[in-house]
């Protein structure tokens, strides 16, 4: 009887230990967990304030019904110089398949002659400049057939204040030729790490055989750059910070809470690799001139339509 109650106490006390010890490492846990946020939270409030004198207008925005298993994003860059309203300098679809985790990105040349609703055809990127965001998604969404349910829109200006915050010491890039012509900035051939200023200069040239094309493909090698960036290991840790600033600098429907809902999504199985294309395909357009537009680019839209469709998947 006696030894049966030795070993019952013992039984106990080593219950009684364990216990301590599960409830020290649950609040210690809970201490990280808590740690993390306030980090995070401080980190957010940091890049917004970052941002805080940037100036933003109400948006005109009507999203597309949710798609299953993808979400599309329209991309504006804009050069606005303080004008009230500017065209689209840069114009893409940046397609996650939240399935496979694919990430497509779509450049549309500005110089596409374009039906834009209620008004003569146009240019492509004249569409912003008579009714904004959404009359250029309309447009889009028209001419091939495409949802969108996000957009982002970037004044130049504020694309070299956050590229100088993501990168302090610049991001990465083959320069594949001496640049200089109209961009505010000298480039030499070879590999550097450009700041915000050089890095805008490099993906705005278009001085030279390649014209719009060569812009547009230097644009994909951008993002491609900055996604790299913003996503190496070291930087996780400052992606709160990135993304308050982001909430500054960039006009957009998406709340802080679903951008970093959206970043870790996609980096959870991996960085993911960006596929790009640009609108209108090889071998589908010419170039034409008209009174009121000027030089255009005038496009086979069912064949880039088609193209566009299976590219995306859908």
């Amino acid at each position: 009887m006696e030894e049966h109650e030795v070993h019952s106490r013992k039984e106990k006390r080593t219950k009684k230990k364990r216990l301590r010890k599960g409830r020290f490492i649950l609040t210690l846990l809970l201490l990280m967990i808590i740690g993390v946020i306030a980090y995070s939270v401080h980190q957010y409030r940091m890049g917004l304030e970052l941002a805080g004198d940037v100036k933003k207008e109400e948006v005109d925005f009507l999203p597309d019904e949710d798609s299953e298993g993808f979400v599309n994003y329209l991309i504006i860059g804009v050069d606005s110089r303080g004008e009230e309203k500017s065209r689209s300098d840069t114009m893409m679809l940046l397609s996650w398949n939240k399935e496979t985790n694919d990430v497509k990105l779509v450049s549309f040349m500005r110089d596409i002659y374009a039906e834009i609703p209620g008004y003569d055809s146009w240019k492509l990127n004249t569409a912003y400049y008579l009714g904004g965001v959404q009359l250029l998604k309309k447009t889009l969404n028209e001419m091939f057939d495409i949802p969108i349910h996000h957009y982002m829109v970037i004044d130049f200006k504020s694309f070299e204040s956050l590229i100088d915050l993501i990168a302090p010491n610049g991001v990465e890039i083959e320069v594949e030729k001496d640049m200089s012509a109209h961009i505010g900035v000298t480039l030499t051939k070879g590999v550097h790490r450009l700041n915000g200023k050089e890095l805008l200069g490099y993906a705005r040239f278009r001085h030279d055989a390649e014209g719009d094309f060569g812009r547009v493909e230097r644009q994909q090698k951008v993002i491609e750059a900055l996604k790299d960036e913003v996503l190496r290991p070291a930087n996780i840790k400052n992606l709160p910070k990135l993304i308050g600033a982001a909430q500054g600098y960039i006009q957009t429907d998406m709340t802080s809470s679903e951008e970093i809902k959206m970043v870790f999504s996609a980096i959870k199985g991996g960085v993911p690799e960006i596929q790009k294309m640009t609108i209108p395909v090889e071998g589908t357009y010419h170039f034409n001139s008209y009174q009121h537009a000027g030089s255009v680019i005038e496009i086979d839209l069912e064949a880039n339509k088609s193209k566009l469709h299976e590219f995306l998947g859908f």
